[in-house]
């Protein structure tokens, strides 16, 4: 990724620039995957200690890598932001995703967090950001083809999960918010770094606070899973969404909730066997054509 400064777009031409369809395909094809990733992860690390490691180490490589570049480590009070921003975004929101996925089926956590776009949505109308009309509709058509994909898959659900996943939602979308209008972190890479060091570190006690116990020696299967979270999923992925966030407008950083549960079905017939039926598919094409609406509205 750039060190550059990063700074929001408000231009059409940037949100189509090279970078972010870069960035768009990393948030929609590798997130998409790590739901399923987290279920084998889970197999041997727990929630927050998966999570809190995956981030520290994810962050140490990157802030090692700009250091070498030549890049200043962020000041005091970007560490601040990026420990605020981190416990949100990291700490409440992956966390809460990871524990869900204990007790929640992966398509009812998928599927919930399509609320995020109208959480942001919500949260941008505090800072006067009021999305058009179009945009608005880009964002209620994914959301309804991502509940229909809920109606045609069995999958059970917990109170515990579901609190769970609820906070990781709300946190998340504050965080985003935030990063952009209140708490700017440092530019580019370190800035990134930072965050993942600082939410990881906030994982860890949250793991060390509940008591989790990993699994020794960890299962080969879990090992892989988590090296797959901790180079595509944290150094591609998550900070892909961190460019998006800077540089497109907020639905369209948000547009990877509605594919990723597209991607999520099609690895469940790929790789579990699953069959998807014509109600689903057809539920399939109303999410893309929630996506259309979302980046047609900002061409």
């Amino acid at each position: 990724m750039s060190t550059t400064t990063v700074t929001p777009a408000r231009s059409a031409g940037a949100t189509f620039s090279p970078l972010i369809l870069a960035c768009l395909a990393a948030t929609w094809l590798v997130w998409g995957s790590t739901y399923l990733v987290i279920k084998y992860a889970l197999l041997s690390f727990p929630p927050y200690f998966q999570m809190g490691t995956r981030f520290l180490v994810a962050g140490g490589l990157l802030l090692a890598w700009t250091r070498w570049r030549g890049t200043p480590l962020p000041s005091a009070r970007q560490w601040r932001n990026a420990l605020i921003v981190g416990a949100l975004m990291l700490g409440g929101g992956m966390g809460g995703t990871a524990v869900a996925e204990v007790s929640v089926g992966s398509g009812l956590v998928v599927a919930f967090i399509a609320v995020v776009p109208m959480m942001i949505a919500l949260v941008n109308l505090v800072f006067g950001i009021r999305p058009g009309k179009l945009e608005l509709a880009g964002i209620a058509v994914g959301l309804v083809g991502v509940l229909m994909l809920t109606q045609g898959a069995g999958f059970q659900s917990s109170t515990a999960g579901l609190i769970a996943i609820t906070v990781a939602c709300v946190t998340w979308s504050i965080g985003s918010v935030l990063s952009q209008h209140r708490l700017p972190l440092a530019p580019g890479a370190s800035g990134f770094a930072s965050e993942m060091i600082c939410g990881g570190a906030v994982l860890l006690l949250l793991s060390l606070l509940t008591g989790e116990q990993p699994q020794w020696p960890p299962q080969p299967v879990a090992i892989a899973a988590w090296a797959y979270l901790v180079v595509f999923g944290s150094l591609i992925a998550f900070n892909a969404y961190m460019v998006l966030l800077a540089r497109a407008p907020a639905g369209l950083a948000s547009s990877y909730t509605f594919v990723n549960p597209v991607i999520a079905m099609l690895l469940g017939v790929a790789i579990g066997g699953e069959t998807v039926t014509g109600f689903e598919w057809s539920a399939v094409a109303v999410v893309l054509a929630g996506v259309v609406l979302l980046v047609g509205a900002r061409r």
